[in-house]
């Protein structure tokens, strides 16, 4: 198994509780996945893992080169697209509608329900072999509690409003790139991502912290991100938009990142 180093650490854990074979490839890096699996004993099955949309940078996986990397050795490729799903392509269907892949390139898709669906739980999408397989032997699926009947009809419910309104994802688009714009006018260190999540990066956890109750203190939550959920050196603050939120919403947070304390002293604008 061969994982992305920037995984979700559901994902990490996942392949570690596997007992698999474990091993990462560099970030969003096809190329070295390809010289690792290039490497891979033929007469064993390998899978590769990946986020679709990375949760604390906002990044996509670079899907295509990743899912030829695996074709060609032979392995399996499973994208986690819970950051994807119901926000991306033009009917909701994620990264991989985004990209124009289908189950030839990624047979093993897992989804969380609980994010764009509102709802709750998860699942796992491939062909009939595999479901199958998971039903008579994925220990955590057999010896796990069923979602109650409210809750599948909710997730049904979400999956026609994802795929017969896009609007919510247009207006969401458009928030993200004012939000972007503005920040750019402001000289933001705001990290390259066209996903809802829109990191901003402090460097040290004192000054995310600082800049997070600086937030607090103007009536806006935004959560500081630190090591060890990222790496030394990069904590920064983690804003999420939503289709549910207002233009005026969007101009207020940049009205208080304007004045960001810098570390010493001033502001950052």
């Amino acid at each position: 198994m061969w994982e992305d180093r920037l995984n979700h650490a559901s994902l990490i854990d996942g392949g570690l509780l596997s007992r698999a074979r474990f091993g990462r490839y560099a970030h969003a890096d096809a190329e070295d996945l390809g010289s690792r699996l290039a490497g891979a004993d033929p007469q064993r099955r390998t899978l590769v893992v990946s986020d679709g949309v990375f949760s604390m940078d906002g990044d996509l996986a670079p899907l295509p080169e990743l899912a030829a990397a695996s074709r060609q050795a032979g392995a399996w490729l499973l994208v986690d697209d819970a950051h994807g799903l119901g926000v991306l392509g033009a009917n909701g269907g994620g990264c991989l509608e985004h990209f124009g892949l289908g189950i030839e390139q990624v047979p093993i898709l897992v989804g969380t329900l609980g994010k764009a669906f509102g709802s709750f739980g998860a699942f796992v999408a491939g062909d009939e072999a595999l479901i199958e397989t998971l039903i008579q032997q994925a220990r955590s699926y057999i010896y796990t509690t069923a979602p109650p009947p409210a809750v599948a009809e909710t997730t049904r419910a979400a999956l026609r409003l994802v795929q017969q309104e896009p609007w919510r994802r247009e207006r969401l688009q458009a928030l993200i790139g004012r939000f972007r714009r503005g920040t750019e006018t402001l000289g933001l260190p705001l990290m390259d991502s066209l996903t809802p999540i829109q990191p901003l990066l402090a460097g040290s956890a004192q000054r995310a912290l600082a800049w997070s109750r600086h937030l607090e203190q103007k009536g806006i939550l935004v959560t500081a991100i630190r090591p060890p959920t990222v790496p030394e050196g990069s904590a920064r603050l983690r804003i999420t938009l939503s289709a549910a939120h207002s233009e005026a919403q969007v101009d207020r947070l940049l009205d208080a990142l304007a004045g960001l304390p810098r570390q010493g002293g001033g502001h950052v604008a």
